[in-house]
């Protein structure tokens, strides 16, 4: 599927098949327009007529389209902007696989892999953190790092699940907890920190880019905050941002002990974006 997008041409751009597909950043994701990606797809020319039967087809099969499409303005071919049915890319797959035609197939196909392999990983979490240690391995991470990355997945998902059983209801109230932890053991939130190291797209993830230790240290504030949150049986957002900043605390205090005995900061800007041109210069080698 993703060989299938060909290039990036500006921000609100991407080619797909020849085909442009007109895009927006929106609650920080992209939403695509429907009507450009069925066109792509189906080669139609009444792609708004399709989607217009499309649309019928999906609320009968229990699609709340009035919940997962959204009406975004888009630039027109006339260069003006017009209200046009987006979807995020969860939303966007869903419609693919409504879409009957043979270029939409490779997209079933691998939505179909991507759900057995989700299966399995249920059934061996082990086949999960393998997949996810490839993905680490193809970039050219160190395989030291990559322990230490993975290790603070599973220690992220204890504490969310936490979170999730004791009141943080949604997305913002576990990016303002997290925040809260940032803050207290490094001095910085997330977007404050992301800045220092030169991350500039907002799919980029904080933790991919963190030292050693940096991930470390965070890996001891997420910890101790899971473990004071269970043994205050903190519930409801209040108590969870108090042990949020309590846990927060005892890494920070941690940062402070070890940069006194080593003399300097372990907070670096320091990132792993030299890794991507690492490896297209490697793809580009290994073509010729």
């Amino acid at each position: 599927m993703f060989k299938m997008v060909e290039k990036e041409k500006q921000n609100g751009l991407i080619v797909f098949q020849d085909k442009t597909i007109r895009r927006i950043r929106f609650n920080d994701e992209w939403w695509f327009s429907v009507v450009d990606i069925i066109e792509a797809l189906t080669q139609t020319d009444r792609a708004r007529k399709y989607w217009s039967d499309l649309k019928v087809k999906l609320t009968e099969e229990g699609f709340e389209l009035s919940e997962k499409i959204g009406q975004l303005k888009l630039m027109s071919t006339d260069g003006k902007f017009y209200a046009t049915d987006c979807a995020n890319t969860k939303n966007l797959f869903r419609i693919i696989q409504s879409i009957s035609s043979p270029k939409a197939e490779p997209f079933k196909q691998w939505l179909a892999q991507v759900g057995y392999d989700r299966v399995q990983e249920i059934e061996n979490p082990e086949l999960a953190q393998n997949r996810v240690k490839g993905y680490y391995e193809l970039k050219g991470y160190p395989l030291a790092w990559i322990e230490k990355r993975l290790r603070g997945i599973a220690i992220r998902q204890e504490l969310t699940d936490e979170w999730k059983s004791r009141g943080a209801e949604n997305e913002k109230d576990f990016a303002i907890l997290t925040n809260e932890i940032s803050k207290a053991t490094f001095g910085k939130t997330v977007r404050e920190y992301k800045q220092f190291k030169g991350l500039k797209k907002p799919n980029q993830n904080l933790r991919d880019h963190m030292t050693d230790w940096e991930l470390i240290l965070n890996m001891v504030g997420e910890k101790a905050t899971t473990d004071i949150t269970i043994a205050k049986d903190a519930k409801g957002f209040p108590e969870l941002k108090q042990t949020a900043q309590e846990g927060g605390d005892i890494a920070k205090n941690t940062r402070k002990e070890l940069e006194q005995k080593i003399g300097k900061s372990v907070v670096s800007d320091k990132n792993y974006l030299h890794l991507a041109e690492e490896n297209k210069k490697k793809q580009i080698k290994d073509r010729k």
